[in-house]
């Protein structure tokens, strides 16, 4: 990614159709919504299917899912109007790609030289998230890691940076590592699962003075 080209913005973890609606008015080009049970953030699929609906065409619906099973997947597209699916476990790259959806697959940072490898897993990815390695959850740590392992990183694909992101390490994130995206969560919540619109409006806006 060239310099000083503002990367797009997702807010990931909506439960709640407003917050949803002004991250969208306030910016943000992507809502993300977590098909994840043991996620403090997880969505039934009604609730996602009204979050969508209300989001409408202003945004990219991004569905997260944790090592599901194909059926249920498929049971939330035929509900979701969601554009990407984004794959958190340890799906194959066949898996993946089986839903007629542009895709991105999460990698989490502990070894640096093992990110490129992993990443070319994936080649038909749309975008290699990469967010912080815990030992036993999945995301949603709401910790940074090291951007320095990403400073000799090639991808063919699109670069997504998550991972203990907010308001005030935005722009030295993006100054360093130079995303295509970038992916916020607990950076931009009152609670779990609840936006506070101005750490929202805080974010978007220190995105944009990059």
């Amino acid at each position: 990614m060239a310099e000083n080209i503002i990367p797009l913005i997702k807010i990931c973890g909506m439960t709640r159709e407003a917050d949803a609606v002004r991250a969208i008015e306030l910016g943000a080009q992507a809502i993300g919504m977590l098909f994840y049970e043991k996620s403090p953030r997880f969505v039934s699929t009604p609730q996602a299917s009204t979050i969508a609906h209300t989001v409408g065409v202003g945004g990219l619906k991004v569905g997260l899912f944790v090592d599901p099973d194909s059926g249920t997947v498929k049971e939330v597209l035929d509900a979701v109007p969601l554009d990407i699916l984004q794959f958190h476990g340890s799906e194959p790259a066949e898996f993946c790609g089986s839903f007629g959806l542009p895709y991105w697959k999460t990698l989490r940072a502990k070894d640096p030289a093992s990110l490129p490898g992993l990443a070319g897993e994936y080649p038909e990815a749309a975008g290699i998230l990469l967010d912080t390695w815990h030992p036993t959850k999945a995301g949603g740590t709401g910790e940074t890691f090291d951007w320095s392992m990403l400073d000799d990183l090639e991808l063919t694909q699109h670069l997504i940076l998550a991972g203990g992101l907010n308001p005030g390490n935005i722009r030295a994130a993006i100054n360093q590592v130079q995303p295509w995206a970038v992916d916020v969560c607990s950076g931009v919540e009152s609670s779990p699962g609840i936006k506070s619109v101005q750490l929202m409006k805080q974010f978007i806006e220190e995105v944009r003075r990059v």
